[in-house]
């Protein structure tokens, strides 16, 4: 049903991903996953124009938690992901 609401971008890592990231990888990321996340940023760049580090047009992203199971206020939300001191200075 299409209530007319804007749907940001965006991308899922799964929480299968998350979990061998834990158990199996040792916290690295594997060169495959990795450059689906770098594609995947890529087409949101594309998209909006914006670029990743880029102090002049910067995109800045949300991270929002999932689970299997709902857990209200449970997850963390990292919001402006991407912004740092020289992002700041460049919107000034």
């Amino acid at each position: 049903l299409a209530i007319g609401l804007s749907v940001p971008l965006g991308f899922t890592i799964t929480t299968e991903c998350c979990a061998k990231f834990c158990d199996e990888w040792g916290e690295n990321i594997p060169d495959d996953v990795w450059k689906d996340v770098i594609s995947s940023l890529r087409s949101i760049e594309d998209a909006t124009g914006c670029k990743f580090g880029d102090a002049a047009n910067p995109l800045l992203l949300s991270v929002r938690s999932g689970a299997a199971i709902s857990m209200p206020g449970m997850m963390d939300t990292v919001l402006n992901l991407g912004l740092n001191l020289g992002i700041c200075k460049g919107l000034a």
